[in-house]
């Protein structure tokens, strides 16, 4: 997966907390190098763990996992004839002791986690060395029972720090004067006494030392001398035998080698999977039900790090759309709504539980990207809309049938003409390769891409318009409105320069719809552009207001005419001619009829200065042609549907033959 679409969608986070739920280094290890997989028996696999994790750990007991203290070292020299410590081989009887228990703990619930209980059969706890390992060590040292030289050695040693001390207690009276405390220590392996300096020569013997200030020397008497030297040929003698078993322990665990770092494998992955299942139930996470195909469906889905936080969020891509288009005001939850679909996917993929609620439905991906967050870089000298094209670039370049691509504010960051042609351009090659898209806008043009073409569809997440206060839950099947002008009043934006806004958008609404008019000769055009900027600037009035004048527009858009009227049967049962303005029910417009219906009901209608296809259930008559223009007179329709230019073009070709002179006529769109 992508390392960068990884980190946009927070994955690196999830990871980092799943790192602290670890309890040993090869766990963590583990941890840290795990990668989603598109392979589905793996995925099944991990999720299969996973759940079997949480449901050990939800009946409370302890699960003996080893933090296995210093065994990372010990297996990194393994093998290299070393011998080990008394601490070293400590702890490696501590580690076998906890392999043990792992696997009875495992045998004691082979019912309840068949999968992962399986994984102790094949762990070794080495009964035989670690009886020896008890039997020798305890505490970090060797015990006198290691070897009965071992035992004799000490017992002898031991006998001659007693008549060394006992000998030294005697010559505290003896050089009382010279001496700075009358007490008997141990400097460098000798007993000694505390000696004045001033008075050294007094006591005989050897210097091994002396105190911070230099006043106070200590002295090895030479009276003690003789049984210091034996002292010392028997500490000798227990070295010698110490090397010689701990060299026997090591060899014992040189054998048992491979067992032993199978067993290193086994407790890690065991720490691993119960860090999966520690993980899934601090949000209550459940596994995902794998599907076959290329597919998303959330039900109740909580992004795991906005904790309570979280609206749960119910969504689907891949079923009847491979394209959704999500809209709606700033900080409504549109980039949370795609973050939370990207890293769920991740999760799934990598064997985690994910919070939602039963029936979640997710298929497996070779890619997930994501173009979330402006992108901007100083460092690689990335303007908003460049980081989006690298982005972009990357997508297409390996995007596929078995692809997620995320893409948070289309056209963004350039002209938005040329960024909107360039983003619906995007949004169809997607397409046409099959892959899944989730993508945010806020510009209509790519709002009706999506209500047109098959495939797509548009969502929009809920916004009270009476609180202004987004509401964080999606619904499909309508675009949004951006609610700027409400939002900006609601942050306290002075009224005189929203309302100015108001009126530019107004103006530049009725100027395009004034060259619509000028195109078609069509007043009627013209009339209901302004409308359109009427509602517009009313969808961010106060909802009472606002709900009256939509109500009265609908109803005037939906009036029957008096065509309609006529002997009693509406005019939907009447054929359309060549000039009517028809209603179109899916743009939610209206349109000038350039073809009447042919045998399967198709009819070509005219849309500014677009030819779309559409089946006559979708249309109905709003003004019959005879109403549109002048009458009497057979009025030349070419005026309506062709260009200036190519009437004038016409006209060139009816009087004279002129080489190379043609007509162009733009194709018609696709039936809608």
């Amino acid at each position: 997966m992508n390392n960068r679409t990884m980190s946009k969608l927070e994955f690196d986070k999830i990871k980092t907390l799943l790192l602290s739920y670890t309890v040993s280094g090869p766990g963590k290890v583990l941890a840290e190098k795990h990668q989603p997989s598109s392979q589905a028996g793996q995925v099944r696999a991990w999720l299969t763990e996973t759940a079997e994790a949480v449901r050990l750990l939800a009946t409370g007991a302890s699960v003996p996992i080893s933090a296995m203290e210093g065994m990372e070292s010990f297996m990194a020299l393994l093998g290299k004839g070393k011998i080990y410590t008394e601490q070293e081989l400590g702890n490696l009887a501590v580690w076998l002791t906890s392999v043990s228990q792992m696997k009875r703990y495992m045998a004691s619930k082979e019912m309840t986690a068949p999968t992962i209980s399986s994984y102790a059969d094949s762990m070794h706890d080495c009964p035989a060395l670690l009886e020896e390992l008890d039997r020798c060590i305890r505490h970090g040292v060797l015990t006198d029972q290691a070897s009965p030289e071992l035992g004799d050695i000490r017992r002898h040693l031991a006998a001659a720090e007693d008549r060394i001390e006992r000998k030294l207690n005697q010559l505290l009276g003896k050089y009382k004067s010279a001496l700075q405390d009358p007490l008997v220590s141990k400097r460098n392996g000798h007993f000694v006494l505390p000696v004045k300096r001033e008075l050294r020569r007094q006591v005989p013997g050897t210097v091994w030392d002396e105190s911070a200030s230099g006043q106070t020397l200590f002295v090895e008497p030479v009276d003690v001398a003789d049984l210091q030297a034996e002292w010392q040929m028997w500490k000798s003698e227990e070295e010698r035998e110490r090397t010689a078993i701990l060299s026997q322990l090591s060899d014992q665990a040189e054998e048992q080698g491979d067992k032993l770092k199978w067993n290193v494998e086994a407790m890690a992955s065991f720490d691993f999977i119960f860090a999966r299942g520690k993980l899934g139930r601090t949000y209550n996470g459940i596994a995902a039900a794998i599907v076959d195909q290329p597919y998303v469906r959330l039900v109740g889905a909580r992004h795991p790090l906005l904790g309570e936080k979280a609206v749960p969020l119910t969504i689907e891509i891949g079923g009847d759309w491979r394209q959704l288009i999500i809209t709606g005001p700033n900080t409504g939850g549109k980039t949370v709504a795609l973050k939370t679909i990207g890293l769920f996917a991740l999760m799934t993929q990598a064997g985690l539980l994910i919070p939602a609620q039963p029936g979640t439905e997710i298929g497996l991906f070779q890619t997930i990207l994501a173009d979330v967050g402006d992108g901007q870089s100083i460092e690689q000298s990335l303007s908003t809309f460049s980081a989006h094209m690298d982005c972009l670039s990357e997508m297409l370049g390996s995007a596929n049938a078995r692809s997620l691509i995320l893409l948070d504010e289309l056209a963004a960051g350039t002209d938005p003409g040329e960024g909107i042609a360039l983003a619906i351009a995007v949004l169809e090659e997607l397409l046409q390769r099959g892959s899944l898209v989730a993508a945010t806008t806020h510009f209509n043009e790519i709002k009706r891409f999506a209500a047109r073409t098959k495939g797509c569809t548009n969502a929009r997440m809920a916004f009270d318009s009476e609180t202004l206060k987004p509401l964080y839950q999606l619904e499909v099947g309508e675009a949004g409105d951006s609610y700027a002008f409400a939002i900006a009043r609601r942050f306290g934006l002075p009224e005189k320069v929203v309302q100015r806004a108001e009126q530019r958008l107004k103006a530049a609404v009725r100027s395009a719809a004034g060259n619509a008019a000028a195109v078609n000769n069509n007043a009627e055009a013209e009339l209901a552009m302004e409308a359109e900027a009427d509602a517009i600037v009313e969808t961010w009035k106060p909802k009472p207001e606002r709900a009256k004048k939509v109500k009265r527009a609908t109803e005037s858009a939906n009036e029957p005419t008096n065509e309609e009227l006529q002997d009693g049967s509406p005019a939907s049962k009447k054929p359309f001619e060549v000039g009517d303005c028809v209603w179109i029910y899916p743009l939610k417009r209206t349109g000038i009829v350039y073809q009447p219906a042919n045998e399967r009901g198709d009819v070509v209608v005219q849309v500014q200065k677009t030819k779309m296809t559409f089946n006559r259930k979708r249309l109905s008559l709003y003004i019959p042609s005879k109403q549109l223009y002048p009458q009497g007179i057979d009025y030349d329709m070419d005026i309506v549907f062709e260009s200036k230019e190519n009437r004038k073009t016409r006209h060139q070709m009816e009087r004279k033959y002129v080489p190379g002179l043609t007509i162009v006529t733009p194709p018609d769109e696709s039936k809608a």
